[in-house]
């Protein structure tokens, strides 16, 4: 280090590592923390900073450790802070690009390297873990603020679910509808990606889940619905031991509901392993009376996994697989595939995503059971029978 050089140590953390540690293999989480070094090794040599930059590591933390050369005229915290005010949302947004269904949010802590007494290494390692504390309380308080205003949310109720049609291709008749929820209006949170991932990261997601089941019994109930409703849920709902002591409460309370008329969709953006009560969960919601289905089917082989696992009563095609479909002889025969698996499993299929005619007319070729999209309708607000868009 030259003389009037001194090196601040930056350190990245990722706010809901936990939560992405849940959802992926050992793998695909060291592929991700990867896509971070790289991003941020891309945005900063991009940057003005660039000929600062010493090194970018992640052996000591979740996150990233940053090594940073400190000349004598930026030797200050507010230097460092404008520099990641600038770089960390730039950050924010290459992650997002790549893994677009997670609220990626990362916390910053940093301190200038001291070498008083001791080696080098260890003033280094000093050093590094000053910068890991206060990026550390940072996500605690940033956890703090989530999980307050996720509770907010939940005790006000201040969610509102849309409802889009599902048809019959044969009839060209709503068949059923799947009632889709949305945050407070007018913030961020009314964007449904956002909102169930503050849920996951303040553990709120089964009350979430729970506050939209009753909101669907309520509104089937108003608008005297009696076509087929689909509800999203989280297998770390349904596999919550308190899951159906909670829903038989709910159906004593609306007793116009009937449980054959509702159907579960098992989202895959989870793995059902390791859940101990998933699968007696799934027999019990049978034995009452309700339907499974497997949601996003043909995104992963995690779809294929849980087909296997509980044999849904519904297999629900993914938008990728649909997309273009009439223009993509691949993706035709891995439709076809998917409708042997739903023969061999008793299946319905539904076909999510449909965006024009074209796809459609593919669909009904290869005689698909349902379909649901904007080239039919919008989500809205469903009155008695319709959709208000």
């Amino acid at each position: 280090m030259n003389s009037g050089q001194q090196v601040a140590v930056i350190v990245i953390s990722i706010s809901n590592i936990r939560e992405f540690s849940q959802q992926f293999e050992p793998k695909q989480l060291e592929e991700y923390k990867n896509e971070i070094k790289i991003g941020f090794q891309h945005i900063f040599e991009e940057s003005s900073y660039s000929e600062d930059l010493l090194v970018v590591h992640d052996y000591y933390n979740e996150g990233l450790t940053v090594f940073l050369r400190i000349h004598d005229e930026k030797q200050s915290v507010v230097h460092i802070e404008n520099m990641l005010r600038i770089l960390t949302p730039k950050l924010e947004r290459w992650m997002y690009t790549k893994y677009p269904y997670f609220n990626q949010t990362f916390e910053i802590g940093y301190m200038f390297v001291e070498k008083n007494d001791g080696t080098t290494q260890d003033a280094l390692y000093t050093a590094q873990q000053q910068a890991v504390a206060m990026a550390e309380k940072r996500i605690q308080s940033r956890y703090i603020e989530t999980l307050l205003e996720m509770r907010d949310i939940i005790q006000k109720r201040e969610i509102t679910l849309l409802a889009q049609p599902i048809i019959d291709l044969a009839t060209k008749q709503i068949k059923a509808w799947e009632f889709l929820t949305r945050g407070p209006k007018n913030t961020s949170l009314e964007n449904p990606l956002q909102l169930f991932s503050l849920a996951r990261q303040s553990n709120l997601i089964y009350d979430l889940e729970l506050l939209v089941l009753e909101k669907a019994f309520q509104m089937i109930g108003r608008v005297g619905c009696c076509d087929d409703v689909f509800l999203n849920f989280t297998p770390i709902t349904l596999g919550n031991k308190r899951f159906i002591p909670a829903l038989e409460k709910l159906l004593k309370r609306y007793e116009d509901i009937l449980p054959n008329k509702m159907i579960f969709e098992v989202t895959e953006r989870d793995s059902i392993d390791g859940l101990t009560f998933f699968h007696d969960n799934i027999k019990e919601l049978r034995k009452m009376g309700f339907r499974i289905a497997v949601d996003d089917t043909g995104a992963g082989y995690s779809s294929l996994h849980t087909i296997s696992e509980i044999l849904p009563d519904i297999i629900k095609i993914d938008r990728s697989v649909i997309q273009d479909i009439d223009t993509n002889t691949v993706k035709e025969s891995m439709l076809k595939g998917l409708i042997l698996i739903a023969k061999e499993t008793g299946s319905l299929v539904v076909a999510e995503g449909i965006e024009k005619k074209e796809e459609a007319d593919v669909l009904m070729r290869n005689q698909v059971d349902l379909a649901q999209g904007y080239f039919y309708a919008k989500p809205g607000t469903l009155e008695k029978g319709r959709v208000a868009l």
